[in-house]
C-alpha cells in the first residue's frame, strides 16, 4: 500500500475509466460474508470510508431500481451468495493491474485498440495508483474468464464473463480485505 496515496491521486486514478460507462466504489467491510458488503455497494447504501471519490453513473438517481440501472439482484441471502460465488474467480495480484487497465479500454481488447501502446503508460500509472489502496493480503475476484494461473490481459482478450448486470456486457473486479471492499466495473450498452 502506498503511504502517500491521497484523495486527489485516487480521483486521478479513477480517470482511467473516463471513456467508459463505469462504476467504482469502496466501502467499509462490515460483514464476515463480504458478498453482503458488495450488495450494499450495488444498492448505493455505502460511502467511501475515506470520503474519497467514486464513480456511479446513477449517483443522483432517487430510485436505483430503475430499468436503466445495471446490477442484477444483489445478494441478500446465503443462496444468493452461492450464485455470485460461482460467477467469479480469484485473480492473483500480479494480474490485477493489467485487468484494471483493460477495464478502461472500450471492447476490452488491447490488441484491437487504436493507439493503445501510446496510452498504455498513463493507463498503467493510474491502475497502479488505484491498486496501491489495497494492501498485501487483499484478495481480488473477477467475473472475467481467463486462461492460465497468472494471466496478462494485454495478451489474451476477454472471451467471456458472468453477467452481474442487465447490460449487454459487463466486466469488473472486486477487491476484499479486512477493512474495505471495492467494486470496479465497466459496462457496454444495454
Amino acid at each position: 500500500m502506498t503511504d502517500d496515496l491521497t484523495a486527489q491521486a485516487w480521483a486521478d486514478g479513477l480517470a482511467l475509466y473516463e471513456d467508459r460507462w463505469a462504476f467504482a466504489a469502496v466501502a467499509r467491510r462490515d460483514h464476515p460474508e463480504w458478498w453482503f458488503d458488495v450488495a450494499a455497494i450495488m444498492r448505493g447504501e455505502t460511502a467511501d470510508p475515506r470520503g474519497w471519490a467514486s464513480l456511479d453513473p446513477y449517483e443522483d438517481e432517487s430510485d436505483r431500481e430503475v430499468d436503466a440501472f445495471a446490477w442484477i439482484d444483489p445478494p441478500v441471502h446465503p443462496a444468493d451468495v452461492e450464485r455470485f460465488q460461482r460467477s467469479v474467480r480469484e485473480l492473483p495480484r500480479s494480474s490485477v493491474d493489467s485487468l484494471m487497465v483493460l477495464l478502461g479500454v472500450v471492447g476490452m481488447n488491447a490488441a484491437k485498440t487504436w493507439d493503445f501502446e501510446a496510452r498504455r503508460p498513463g493507463m498503467e500509472r493510474r491502475a497502479l495508483v488505484l491498486l496501491s489502496r489495497f494492501p498485501d493480503g487483499t484478495r481480488f475476484h473477477s467475473n472475467v474468464g481467463w486462461q492460465g494461473e497468472r494471466p496478462n490481459f494485454y495478451e489474451q482478450p476477454v472471451n467471456g464473463v458472468s453477467a452481474f448486470s442487465r447490460s449487454r456486457f459487463d466486466a469488473g473486479l472486486i477487491a476484499v480485505n479486512d477493512a474495505e471492499v471495492a467494486l470496479i466495473w465497466t459496462f457496454e450498452s444495454f
